[in-house]
C-alpha cells in the first residue's frame, strides 16, 4: 500500500525504534521531565528506566538517577512525584520508585546544542500530526518530533 498512512499505523514503529522496550511513556517522561517535577527537581534527578509487571502496562517502577543529598528529599517526595506522574499520564501509569545512585547523564555540551527547526520541519510535524484528535499525544509526540529533528548532526570522527 503506497501514500499517506494514519499517524496511528505509524507511531509504533518510529517510537518502538527510538525508544525500544521502552515505549512511548518513557519517552514522555524524558522530554517532560521538567514539567512533571518541576525545574528544580530535574536538574538533579534523570528517569532512568520505567519497568512494567510482566504482561502490563500500568503500576510501573520508575527508576531515578540521584545523587547525594537529593536521594533522601525524593524519599520523602515519592508519593507527590507519583501523583504528579500519574496525572501527567492519566492513569496509574507508577506505582513505586526505584531511586538509582548514581551519577546523572552528561548534559549535552554547548557544541550539541539542539538547532532551531525550519519552517518546513515546523509544517511537517504539525501536518503530520494534525490527525491525532487526543490532545495531549498530539502534544507530546509534536514536542517528541521536534526533539529528534533538532539533533545536531554528528560531526565527522566523534
Amino acid at each position: 500500500m503506497s501514500g499517506p498512512r494514519r499517524i496511528g499505523q505509524t507511531v509504533p514503529e518510529v517510537a518502538g525504534k527510538v525508544l525500544g522496550k521502552r515505549g512511548l511513556a518513557f519517552g514522555a517522561l524524558i522530554t517532560d521531565w521538567p514539567a512533571i517535577v518541576g525545574p528544580q527537581l530535574s536538574l538533579r534527578t534523570a528517569p532512568d528506566k520505567l519497568s512494567f509487571p510482566r504482561g502490563k502496562r500500568e503500576e510501573a517502577t520508575l527508576h531515578i538517577r540521584a545523587m547525594g543529598a537529593i536521594a533522601l528529599e525524593l524519599q520523602h517526595l515519592e508519593p507527590q512525584i507519583i501523583e504528579r506522574i500519574n496525572s501527567f499520564f492519566g492513569y496509574r501509569a507508577v506505582a513505586r520508585i526505584k531511586l538509582i545512585h548514581a551519577a546523572l547523564p552528561a548534559a549535552p555540551s554547548p557544541m550539541l546544542r539542539q538547532r532551531a527547526l525550519t519552517m518546513d520541519e515546523e509544517i511537517s510535524v504539525t501536518t503530520t500530526l494534525a490527525a491525532v484528535e487526543d490532545e495531549e499525544l498530539r502534544a507530546t509526540l509534536e514536542r517528541f518530533g521536534r526533539s529528534l529533528l533538532a539533533r545536531p548532526a554528528k560531526r565527522p570522527g566523534r
